[in-house]
């Protein structure tokens, strides 16, 4: 899938990008491909650039007392980026890694700073993309909050129903906030004493 491919289908995922937009921003990213396991960012790094997964997943996780901690996941036609150091200019509190072999579309916060100065209609597509990204985080936040393990674990596949064959367990059951063990209990109601 070539570029131009890539952004008429995201075009019409978030909002529709001019022919013209759609041009500088193709000329302006490159196609990447990485490996499962290929960590693009670590704890303390400065980053600005993002990623248009186009095939595969990607996690931001972080380190706390020697414990890795998914924070959140990011599939096919989604965005990636070190959201704290991309926006800001602080190193990054997470690690973004590669979970499956990929294919994304990667592009720096400079070409974003200049394609929405120039263009309302990517002006609308990344306030789109801000706005469903900060959403989601509020859902998760909520999520880990009030519901119990089990909704937890209920309302992750109702948003990504076939993340069981994506991503290892681990991370899902630290995503949820909960223990390994505890995630098999969910998944395997008959084991309980």
């Amino acid at each position: 899938m070539d570029s131009e491919k890539i952004l008429n289908k995201i075009s019409e995922i978030y909002s529709p990008l001019s022919v013209e937009c759609q041009k500088e921003f193709i000329i302006n990213s490159k196609l990447s491909t990485f490996n499962k396991g290929d960590i693009v960012v670590r704890e303390g790094q400065y980053s600005k650039k993002a990623y248009l997964i186009v095939e595969g997943c990607a996690r931001a996780y972080y380190l706390k007392d020697g414990k890795d901690i998914s924070d959140w996941f990011t599939f096919e036609n989604q965005f990636m980026a070190p959201i704290v150091s991309f926006f800001s200019e602080e190193p990054s509190p997470h690690y973004v890694e590669f979970v499956e072999d990929s294919k994304v579309l990667e592009f720096s916060k400079d070409i974003i700073d200049s394609l929405t100065n120039k263009h309302h209609d990517f002006e609308r597509f990344i306030r789109i993309v801000v706005t469903e990204t900060m959403l989601g985080l509020c859902e998760r936040l909520y999520t880990i909050q009030f519901n119990k393990a089990e909704e937890r674990y209920k309302h992750l596949l109702s948003i990504y129903p076939d993340i069981t064959n994506r991503i290892p367990f681990t991370h899902i059951a630290s995503y949820l906030g909960i223990t390994l063990e505890t995630l098999s209990r969910i998944r395997n109601p008959k084991i309980r004493i």
